[in-house]
């Protein structure tokens, strides 16, 4: 079947909006509005969720396959970053000493300074890696920051397909069940949970109304009304609380409250206006990084636990806004490099386990 490269295209965008996102949050904290934080929210990770469910079947052997090879790409990625995160601190030590390492590490602010710097591996950490126990690469800081996604993504995805194969009847019924329990816990707060249900109740909710609509077309009478709505609420937001309900956005994100949600439904509602609408026929750099959306997302981790050392001494020499711009721009470049690079490292890794699948079968 010929590759959807509206797909492609999509992902490529959202991943640039990631990369922007943790931008303006990170070593953007130093110097950018809060105002253009919270516009940056406007495309975010709930497209990835849904392009997910638009590109998603009911084939559970095909799903847990590629799960599977995800998930060891990801251990491939973290055994790297965790020797990389290793060598420099050792570097760091021997070379520099103690109290340079402290002041490097308060460059990107004082609660990432580690209370203990010991040359000494830390096994743990790796272990806790590979399940899912995202504690702190402290060298880059906005890695670990962004890995939530990857946690949810393998919960809801399970429980997706299997609901796409076991009750293909009732998808429409599963859609209510986690839109009303996003909504009861947002209504009722004291009863939303912690770890990762809230959640996979709303991610997996747009998972499953994407795929509903997959292969089909938003009618045109409905997108007037769809973003009329949308205004609407907007109007009614800025009416009663003004702009400072929306400083709050990031607050509302983790873990996702109705403000957030309603934020995010412009993209969403953009994305899905599109789609069988918006032809991408040609290949295209945004094409590319959709394509390898998975290690542009390791990346752009890395590149923007970087860009704070170009930051700390340039915010004073020029304006906000062209400093963000340059960050930005610098930020994307360092992301496509490392991410050309950890294709080339997942696959020696792919490489180095099936030559022991070989040595081990051999014998």
């Amino acid at each position: 079947m010929k590759r959807d490269l509206y797909i492609d295209f999509a992902k490529g965008f959202a991943t640039l909006s990631i990369i922007f996102i943790h931008t303006v949050f990170w070593s953007g904290q130093f110097y950018v509005p809060t105002e253009i934080r919270v516009l940056s929210l406007l495309i975010d990770v709930p497209l990835f969720y849904a392009l997910s469910g638009l590109t998603s079947g009911g084939n559970v052997e095909k799903t847990l396959y590629r799960l599977l090879k995800l998930q060891i790409t990801f251990m491939i990625f973290v055994t790297f970053l965790f020797f990389l995160d290793y060598f420099f601190k050792v570097f760091g030590l021997y070379v520099f000493g103690l109290e340079w390492m402290k002041d490097f590490y308060s460059t990107f602010g004082s609660k990432y300074v580690p209370q203990n710097i010991s040359d000494v591996p830390q096994w743990q950490n790796l272990g806790n890696w590979y399940l899912h126990q995202y504690t702190n690469a402290d060298t880059f800081p906005v890695v670990m920051g962004s890995f939530w996604y990857l946690k949810v993504y393998f919960i809801l995805t399970v429980f997706g397909v299997l609901i796409l194969r076991f009750f293909p009847k009732h998808i429409n019924w599963f859609i209510g069940l986690c839109f009303g329990l996003t909504l009861i816990f947002n209504l009722l707060p004291h009863y939303y949970p912690t770890g990762q249900v809230g959640y996979v109740a709303l991610y997996l909710g747009i998972f499953l109304a994407a795929h509903q609509l997959k292969g089909k077309k938003i009618p045109t009478q409905w997108i007037p009304f769809l973003y009329g709505i949308l205004i609407l609420i907007l109007i009614i937001l800025f009416w009663n609380s003004g702009k400072e309900i929306f400083m709050k956005m990031n607050k509302a994100k983790f873990p996702p409250k109705l403000l957030y949600i309603f934020w995010s439904g412009f993209s969403l509602v953009t994305l899905f206006v599109l789609y069988n609408r918006l032809k991408i026929t040609k290949e295209s750099i945004i094409t590319f990084i959709g394509k390898n959306a998975i290690f542009f997302y390791f990346a752009q981790g890395m590149s923007s636990s970087l860009v704070y050392f170009l930051v700390v001494p340039l915010q004073d020499s020029m304006p906000w806004w062209v400093l963000m711009i340059l960050i930005y721009l610098i930020n994307i470049v360092l992301a496509f490099v490392i991410a050309v690079g950890l294709k080339k490292i997942d696959a020696f890794g792919w490489n180095f386990l099936e030559l022991l699948r070989k040595k081990t079968a051999s014998n």
